[in-house]
């Protein structure tokens, strides 16, 4: 499938598009809060723009001069679930947490999945996540599985029989 561009002329005045470097970096701290597990500035950067090569969009709400809560995301088409916007990165930031951001930039993602014609709205949420799992039950989400993953760099794939 290709590659589907966001038309960044499509942003409400307090959503932005990720897309230059200055953009990528003010994501960071925010970004860092759900992934901390990113501990280089610079190689973060780096990734979203791979990423970005790869179809991903980095989305962030603007308050005061600070990013206040962001949405990383791509289109993608399952046999499964048809055309699906899926998310891949949800955060508030902590200090203005339940302040309104994330909700803002959920409905302005799910809006952006209604434009690209998309079928439905992924993500996966950790299971201690409560307050988001609210925050996405209260948009119109579902729980309809369970997500399983096998981390090959932590030992050696070996099925049981």
């Amino acid at each position: 499938m290709k590659k589907q561009k966001i038309d960044s002329t499509d942003l409400t005045p307090e959503m932005q598009l990720a897309t230059g470097v200055e953009q990528i970096r003010s994501c960071y701290k925010v970004m860092h809060q759900l992934r901390p597990h990113l501990t280089s500035e610079q190689a973060f950067v780096s990734q979203v723009q791979r990423q970005i090569e790869e179809g991903y969009h980095l989305a962030y709400i603007q308050a005061y001069g600070q990013v206040k809560a962001l949405a990383g995301f791509r289109l993608l088409e399952f046999l499964a679930w048809g055309k699906v916007l899926y998310i891949d990165d949800l955060v508030s930031d902590a200090a203005t947490r339940n302040k309104g951001y994330g909700s803002k930039v959920l409905k302005w993602v799910i809006d952006e999945a209604r434009k690209a014609k998309c079928d439905q709205v992924h993500l996966d949420s950790g299971p201690q996540r409560h307050d988001a799992h609210r925050l996405y039950l209260n948009h119109g989400f579902k729980i309809i599985g369970h997500h399983f993953a096998c981390d090959l760099k932590e030992r050696l794939y070996t099925p049981s029989t």
